[in-house]
């Protein structure tokens, strides 16, 4: 018999017979998500919920766990894209079985962020790697993909109700779209609360200062960690 406390981690709060091969069936979650083995990750999700695992417990405790240390590893340059890319489609594979458990339960989104790439800029590859880090943190993202207007951000951030606003620019000649974006944000009234983080190679903390946005991060993995610390 399980008992969960309700709004509580199901990993700490489990309280029965075998807890502990539960506890092991998560980690090994965790594990086969660093290594990338994304049906063997969708094998043992759809066993943990055979098994009377909360699909809250799975996802905390099992691929978002495991996220988290294929972000550490990445920022500490003991992985790169390539890993990370294959953790995420093994993430996404023990998702799909959980999404409709979520959904059911009144799954918790722990924040909403609104993520592009500035007007005039069609590179996606870093954009692509900080929505998988932000996914991998619990966080929605709303991909408005390249070529954004500063207009077009500020839109769907109301429409998504949304705490973040991510812009990431790869050319120096698209970077002024990021101050648009500030300038709109302090504009509309009910964006108030709205962060704006941005980033790309151009981009430096003395230009996040000068335009007035609320964070630069030189990495998708820093990136993913202050987003989840603004929506805390």
């Amino acid at each position: 018999m399980i008992a969960v406390a309700e709004n509580r981690s199901p990993r700490l709060f489990l309280t029965f017979e075998g807890g502990s091969r539960l506890s092991q069936l998560l980690d090994e979650i965790s594990q086969l998500l660093q290594q990338g083995r994304a049906p063997a990750v969708k094998e043992k999700v759809a066993r943990a919920i055979a098994e009377g695992l909360s699909a809250g417990g799975i996802l905390n405790g099992g691929l978002l766990a495991g996220m988290g240390v294929i972000g550490e590893k990445f920022k500490a340059n003991k992985v790169y894209i390539p890993e990370v890319m294959i953790a995420a489609r093994a993430m996404n594979a023990g998702l799909e079985l959980l999404k409709p458990l979520l959904a059911e339960n009144g799954g918790e989104v722990r924040g909403t962020v609104v993520l592009g790439t500035v007007k005039g800029d069609r590179h996606d590859i870093g954009k692509n790697l900080v929505k998988m880090m932000l996914e991998g943190k619990g966080l929605r993202v709303v991909d408005l993909g390249v070529d954004v207007p500063a207009a077009k951000y500020i839109s769907a951030a109301e429409q998504n109700g949304a705490d973040i606003i991510a812009c990431s620019a790869l050319l120096t000649t698209t970077m002024n779209e990021m101050r648009a974006v500030v300038q709109l944000r302090d504009s509309t009234p009910a964006l108030g609360g709205v962060k704006v983080m941005i980033g790309g190679a151009p981009v430096t903390q003395a230009f996040c200062d000068e335009i007035g946005a609320d964070s630069y991060t030189p990495d998708a993995a820093t990136c993913a960690e202050v987003a989840l610390g603004f929506c805390s």
